[in-house]
């Protein structure tokens, strides 16, 4: 027994007396503790399998229990330590990486972004540095989706007290079973109406463009405001009268109403943000037309409170009567008659005295008022989500119309209809450059680029050329349907556009129509080699290949003037396409070698050409710079000649003066002389 017990306390000391791990390097600290972790646990294994044969007794049982515990606590961080690294190395592997095509055409900002968001390694007191100077300048942008966030939070206190506070100051029962409630949503609606205040003092405006940081700024932006001074008058604590008149005065919090505009601000942001503005409009119509009817109803209750439950037939009955003497019949009782009074039904019952004849009068205008608003909104509403059907629609029966007056085969007919069919079933109807034309052109280019994407990563002539091109090829992409069947080009035809193969089939067939040589699918491209003008080809600027839509296909149509006026200036993109076209016409067997050895040399010599024409340019170009030069040394010349001319005459012209006054003073002192003697 003894023995068994110095067995297990010095398997307890060696519990206790694991080796201390030595200082590992940065890298390894985690590797390190798990492995000195496995070591206790080793020791761990062996002190349980000799307790397990030492019966426990009194204190023995006690260090067992506590050793048992530990041991289950060692565990439980070892276990949480392996999941942290495991989600730790998960997280860096999924990180998103931008894709190469996009990150190519966004240009080397957003390069330089995604480059520096995996560089995440600091010091810690680098970190806490940064974090400090953040909060030193923690501005909110407007624009921002936290800024949105933060109102979709302020909205839910201000609907509250807009909604419950009028309801407690009018049904007393509501507020007296719920007070501890309402004390709780009460004061959280407060910490967060002056947390809103704070935001608000730092949320950034923009000045020529920029996000205004400036602390000092942003609260004179706000501070001078009307806004502001609702917001304060609307966290003044009035409900300290609480102690005067005791905890079911509700109506003192009706300061809390002036935040309204947080809860506009946020609709009409949800609204931009939204891909369904036309529900949401609906839905926020409904919204206010239910505020105003239950605010009606409250209303219609304290009056019936002030006159008398009961007292006449247009009152609400008296309370007294079980039937009507519970919070929820009150409530849904008011509901009603509120909302057969505003939407004009009528079927109340007719009032007595003049003060409830005003009452009525003034809910008539105003149902007056919200029936017409909800027949113009909700009709512009549906008129909107229709328009594109409508318009669509009007471009059918207008062809319709045409073919009954041309008097069109009936398979014609069936055949265009069945290709407007497949724009409006597919979505492809509406018109992408109408739709766009209000964006400038790098953004358009941007939509297009994100939109067709797969489209164009498969487009071999988009692969290896500059952002600009690309910018310009995409602009002047035009989208065009086939249907099945149709030729979309035909061998020997003029060649005036390249095709782009986004969506469907296209097969290269022989003159019959039937003999089907190659298959183009999505990311194709054909029809360069028409508009190139490659020299040496047998075919010049005529097609190679008949092709033909083995079903509905959707490609993109690039016209020759369109081609040639983008790559005019990037030289490089152009030979790539030349000698793609090459390619194909050699395996063809359309190109003729001697022409375009010969077209070579002719367009060396025209380089020559070129360049001689440009060296004469350019120094017909010095000469002129050098000419001028020297006019304007020339006239620099005159002006100090013509300048020092003038100085000479007015010298001139002084001495003159001087010499002529000596010679007068000389005569008349001699004739002074004369007459003395």
């Amino acid at each position: 027994m003894m023995a068994k017990s110095n067995g297990l306390h010095s398997s307890l000391a060696n519990r206790h007396s694991c080796p201390p791990a030595q200082a590992p390097v940065e890298g390894d600290v985690e590797g390190t503790g798990l492995s000195t972790r496995r070591t206790c646990s080793t020791q761990d294994d062996t002190s349980s399998e000799l307790r397990r044969g030492a019966p426990p007794d009194g204190g023995e049982q006690l260090a067992a229990s506590a050793f048992q515990g530990r041991r289950a606590l060692a565990r439980i961080v070892r276990l949480v330590l392996v999941l942290r690294n495991w989600a730790s190395k998960s997280l860096h592997e999924e990180q998103q990486r931008p894709d190469p095509f996009l990150e190519r055409f966004q240009g080397p900002e957003l390069q330089t972004v995604a480059a520096s968001a995996g560089n995440n390694l600091e010091d810690e007191d680098t970190e806490e540095e940064n974090k400090k100077k953040k909060w030193q300048i923690f501005v909110v942008d407007p624009a921002g989706d936290w800024y949105y966030r933060w109102l979709a939070v302020i909205a839910v206190p201000v609907l509250y007290n807009w909604c419950l506070l009028v309801a407690r100051a009018c049904f007393s029962d509501l507020q007296k079973t719920y007070v501890v409630l309402w004390l709780v949503l009460d004061y959280l609606s407060d910490s967060i109406y002056i947390g809103d205040i704070v935001i608000r003092l730092r949320t950034g405006f923009l000045e020529q463009g920029l996000l205004v940081k400036d602390l000092k700024k942003l609260w004179d932006n706000y501070i001078h405001t009307l806004q502001f001074k609702l917001d304060v008058l609307s966290i003044l604590p009035t409900d300290l009268a609480y102690f005067a008149v005791g905890l079911h005065c509700p109506e003192l919090r009706f300061n809390r109403l002036l935040h309204f505009s947080r809860m506009f601000e946020f609709f009409s942001r949800t609204e931009t943000r939204t891909s369904h503005p036309n529900i949401f409009r609906i839905s926020n119509l409904v919204l206010y037309i239910l505020v105003i009817i239950h605010w009606n109803a409250c209303i219609y209750y304290a009056i019936s409170k002030a006159i008398g439950f009961g007292e006449d037939t247009w009152v609400y009955p008296n309370v007294t009567d079980p039937e009507y003497g519970y919070l929820t019949r009150e409530y849904v009782y008011c509901l009603y008659w509120s909302t057969l009074t505003l939407t004009t039904i009528g079927e109340t019952p007719p009032p007595v005295r003049d003060e409830e004849y005003l009452f009525v009068i003034f809910d008539f205008l105003i149902g007056v008022l919200i029936f017409a608003t909800i027949v113009g909104n909700v009709g512009s509403m549906i008129s909107n989500m229709n328009a594109t059907r409508a318009e669509f629609q009007a471009k059918i029966d207008a062809i319709k119309h045409y073919m009954q007056f041309r008097k069109v085969s009936k398979d014609m007919e069936t055949k265009v209809i069945k290709w407007f069919d497949y724009l409006w079933t597919n979505k492809k109807a509406v018109d992408e450059r109408e739709v766009l034309k209000n964006l400038p052109d790098k953004l358009r280019a941007e939509i297009a680029i994100n939109v067709h994407l797969e489209t164009l990563k498969k487009v071999r002539i988009f692969q290896d050329c500059e952002a600009g091109l690309l910018v310009e090829l995409v602009l002047k992409l035009r989208p065009q349907v086939f249907s099945p069947g149709d030729y979309i080009c035909r061998k020997g035809d003029i060649g005036k556009e390249m095709y782009i193969i986004k969506e469907g089939k296209l097969a290269v067939v022989a003159d019959d129509g039937m003999t089907q040589y190659a298959l183009l699918t999505a990311g194709g491209c054909f029809g360069e080699i028409s508009i190139l003008n490659i020299k040496g080809s047998k075919m010049g600027n005529r097609r190679t290949a008949n092709i033909r839509s083995l079903g509905y296909s959707d490609l993109f149509c690039l016209s020759k003037e369109d081609l040639m006026e983008a790559v005019t200036e990037y030289p490089d993109a152009k030979k790539v396409l030349e000698e793609r076209g090459r390619e194909i016409l050699i395996k063809e067997g359309l190109l003729d070698e001697s022409a375009a050895e010969a077209s070579t040399e002719g367009k060396s010599v025209e380089e020559k050409l070129d360049r001689l024409a440009l060296n004469l340019d350019v120094l017909h170009t010095r000469f002129g710079q050098l000419l001028t030069e020297y006019n304007d040394a020339q006239m620099k010349l005159k002006q100090r000649i013509t300048v020092l001319e003038s100085k000479m005459r007015q010298q001139d012209l002084e001495d003159l003066f001087s010499d002529s006054s000596d010679s007068l003073l000389e005569d008349e002192e001699k004739a002074l002389h004369g007459g003395m003697q």
